[in-house]
């Protein structure tokens, strides 16, 4: 599992028809910086992941990826490689809260 900020949606009028419905958002990871431990920094890359919990744009996510993805709920038949199954209220790292929801 990883952390993520929802960063933007996506919209695809033309998929796969087992996608039809899905709700597909745009993430930027976030990880622990190993220089100052009470921050996030951004990862280098983007990710694009089905949403079945109601996240939106400025949330920090949790989700998984490849296999693990599919297990989510009604996921399991899908072609989906990265899916969104929590968001994140706080984290505490080594003893001091780096994010709190707003």
């Amino acid at each position: 599992m990883f952390l993520a900020e929802v960063i933007g949606h996506i919209v695809a009028t033309k998929k796969d028809d087992s996608m039809q419905g899905k709700k597909l958002l745009l993430l930027r990871p976030q990880l622990v910086d190993e220089k100052n431990p009470g921050q996030f920094r951004n990862g280098v890359n983007t990710i694009v992941a089905v949403d079945n919990i109601g996240a939106g744009e400025g949330d920090l996510v949790m989700f998984c990826q490849g296999s693990s993805a599919r297990q989510a709920a009604g996921l399991k038949p899908l072609p989906v490689d990265a899916a969104i199954i929590a968001i994140v209220d706080t984290v505490d790292v080594l003893g001091t809260k780096i994010y709190q929801s707003s």
